[in-house]
């Protein structure tokens, strides 16, 4: 653990841990929360689906599903398939997918919050204790987490709500991911700091400019600083988002045709 890497060893993890790994050459990390004996609860859409843009870059991109077994096969370890959906448990090695394994860390400081160039590693925010984390990602195994969103609901806005408890008031606005926030800080900054830059002649000052907008963008929407947060027990937000009979009756239709 340090400045410019989270990695750790399996044998490091304690129950309770928010972890994630880097997936197809550090373009996103898949999230989930290990919950001990091998074991690690999370937020997925699936094989080819884990993005949920919409677009060709669902399948293109690999899923959190291992690389271990095919979609049509289980995992012999864990009995997981790669086609699920939903909050899901599976062994350590189904979520890595050969990936390495990284810790996420809570109550980071600021200096190294922004030393970090890249979000989804850290947060400002305090993590609650492991049997709080725990409670609420076993419950949401049973009770599910909603739709997934790739900026306002996915995999990072579990761990984060399962360590945190807290949730975005307006469901309207970007989730509490990391990762999305610096998806989208970067063009927030280079077109926030545009002004800046047309002052600028030197290459070295543009940059500058923009490093620093980008930075405050991380910096002020993270769950840490945000004030459209607020605690919501885990039992109220699974009354709130359990899925009406049809949506239940089209996640049995994919299924059948998985």
């Amino acid at each position: 653990m340090g400045l410019l890497t989270n990695r750790l060893s399996p044998e490091e993890l304690r129950p309770g841990d928010h972890i994630y790994s880097w997936r197809f050459a550090y373009s996103y990390a898949h999230h989930g929360i290990y919950v001990g004996n091998g074991e690690v609860i999370h937020f997925t859409r699936g094989a080819g689906q884990e993005l949920g843009t919409g677009t060709f870059l669902d399948s293109w991109l690999t899923s959190s599903g291992t690389s271990r077994h095919t979609s049509t096969s289980a995992c012999e370890k864990c009995g997981s398939k790669r086609d699920k959906h939903g909050v899901i448990i599976s062994c350590l090695e189904c979520f890595l997918s050969d990936c390495p394994l990284y810790r996420f860390t809570y109550g980071e400081s600021t200096a190294i919050f922004l030393a970090k160039a890249r979000g989804g590693t850290c947060t400002l925010a305090l993590s609650d204790p492991p049997e709080t984390v725990l409670h609420r990602a076993y419950y949401l195994l049973n009770n599910g987490f909603g739709c997934y969103h790739i900026f306002r609901n996915n995999c990072e806005d579990f761990a984060m709500y399962c360590k945190t408890g807290l949730l975005i008031v307006n469901e309207n606005r970007l989730g509490t991911s990391g990762q999305a926030v610096s998806f989208l800080g970067a063009p927030l900054a280079a077109i926030c700091s545009s002004p800046i830059n047309v002052l600028m002649s030197e290459p070295l000052g543009m940059a500058v400019a923009m490093t620093g907008m980008y930075c405050l963008s991380r910096y002020y929407a993270d769950l840490g600083n945000r004030k459209d947060v607020a605690k919501v027990p885990v039992e109220a937000l699974a009354a709130r988002i359990r899925p009406s009979a049809s949506e239940l009756l089209q996640a049995e239709e994919v299924d059948k045709s998985s």
